[in-house]
């Protein structure tokens, strides 16, 4: 019996449709991209291990798919370490994984071509990424990531220029009221401080940054059980219910945190990039401070980014980022300090698709194709479709000697724009008689105007 075909969960196969638009929002970002200075770079769909482990917490590391070693990846493992537990087994079986994002990979990229590059170094790069997560509507297994980087510099205007650029990424796209959520890891430290939880800072800003997904009373729960206690969760109120325009939040976050060095300092930062992105100005896009906004990523240490679909578009982040002050040291470079952004493709096209964003002239008409009345005419068809795909004009001919009428419904099917006729009569005048599949018109022309004619209607 044949075996029914499928895909793994969390994939998905793409038509030309969806390619078409999704190169459409790819094409935009790419180009914005290189507006800003970035050069693109590649790194392989998979790195050795150690790479990436211990990179993401210990919710990202679970998330990691891993490539078991080739041939018998078993037969270097001692019988007593299969009764052990897996993820000490794991070391002994895998040694690569598939890369979970495309920022640490950048950061090995970085370090390992170090004398090759000039810092500050700009560098942006689109290709999928992989997580083990649960699939549902946004959130798949395999998707890509269009991510913008710079390292080697500790301006503040870099967060600056990162803010304008999701704003003309989604002004082009015309995703007007499009959030730019920001929050400082250096305000978040400040408020562990004052709660006394400093030493679970990671487990504190891990359920914080689920806020907006599970509510504050799951987020409270999972606090407690990560051994925060019940007075320091009392102390959050304030955060819990900071509400206001984005000056009045950072003001009243100046009293909560006026007894914490680092975390006034992450307010200060946050007023210059708020300050600076203001008097530039933003077109379709809005500017919010959102304390609650942690990123469950360690590597992060001043300010972060996550960007929120307009109203109405119930779906996560669409974006997000933030400034990472040494994740090079982590493979040997000190004092690297680096600041970038990623888009999300996949929650874009959702968003896009939603919103009814899309062009509707993305996939073109298929120029022309030439009816197979026998091999005698395809071989004169043959000789004018290379003419015209010299000259850059889309050509082909009907594979099969099948009926007219099949033909052209395969014609109707496939969306061409004209369909050439070219029998004996025509073969004998030198001329070529065409069909509009739009209009229904037909005209004969000359097979030495071919060229002219398509490319006229076109």
């Amino acid at each position: 019996m044949a075996q029914k075909p499928s895909i793994p969960k969390g994939t998905r196969d793409f038509n030309a449709i969806d390619i078409a638009k999704r190169q459409y929002i790819t094409n935009t970002i790419r180009t914005h991209f290189s507006n800003f200075g970035f050069q693109p770079i590649e790194t392989p769909s998979f790195e050795n291990s150690s790479t990436l482990m211990g990179k993401y917490g210990e919710e990202g590391d679970r998330l990691i798919f891993k490539i078991l070693n080739s041939g018998d990846f078993l037969s270097k493992v001692k019988d007593q370490a299969l009764l052990e537990d897996s993820m000490r087994l794991t070391p002994s079986i895998s040694e690569k994984a598939l890369r979970y994002d495309l920022t640490v990979p950048f950061a090995r990229y970085v370090v390992q071509h170090q004398h090759d590059l000039n810092f500050p170094f700009k560098r942006y790069q689109i290709q999928p990424v992989w997580r083990a997560d649960r699939p549902q509507k946004g959130r798949y297994r395999e998707f890509h990531q269009c991510d913008a980087d710079v390292v080697g510099s500790k301006s503040l205007w870099q967060e600056v220029e990162f803010v304008q650029l999701y704003d003309a990424v989604f002004t082009s796209l015309g995703l007007q009221g499009t959030t730019i959520k920001i929050n400082n890891r250096k305000i978040l430290s400040g408020i562990a401080e004052l709660i006394g939880q400093s030493d679970k800072l990671i487990d504190f800003t891990v359920a914080l940054d689920k806020l907006d997904k599970i509510g504050k009373d799951k987020v409270v729960e999972e606090m407690l059980a990560k051994g925060i206690t019940t007075d320091a969760v009392v102390k959050l109120n304030p955060i819990f219910d900071l509400k206001g325009n984005i000056e009045e939040k950072l003001h009243a976050m100046k009293g909560i945190l006026d007894s914490s060095s680092i975390g006034l300092e992450g307010v200060k930062e946050l007023e210059f990039v708020i300050e600076q992105s203001n008097a530039l100005g933003l077109q379709d896009t809005l500017l919010d401070f959102d304390v609650t906004l942690a990123r469950g990523l360690n590597y992060y240490t001043g300010a972060i980014f996550e960007v929120s679909a307009p109203q109405g578009v119930k779906l996560g982040s669409i974006g997000g980022g933030g400034r990472y002050d040494d994740l090079t040291g982590i493979f040997g470079l000190k004092n690297m300090s680096g600041v970038g952004i990623s888009f999300g493709l996949d929650r874009i096209y959702l968003v896009l698709e939603a919103l009814d964003l899309f062009p509707k002239d993305l996939v073109e008409n298929k120029s022309l194709l030439f009816l197979n009345f026998g091999e005698h005419e395809v071989g004169f068809a043959m000789k004018l479709i290379k003419d015209l795909r010299q000259q850059h004009i889309a050509a082909e001919i009907y594979p099969d000697k099948h009926k007219i009428g099949k033909q052209f419904t395969f014609a109707n099917k496939n969306d061409y724009k004209f369909v050439a006729l070219l029998g004996d009569k025509e073969i004998e005048n030198q001329s070529v008689v065409i069909k509009n599949m739009i209009s229904g018109e037909q005209e004969e022309v000359a097979q030495n105007r071919l060229k002219d004619y398509i490319s006229n209607k076109i």
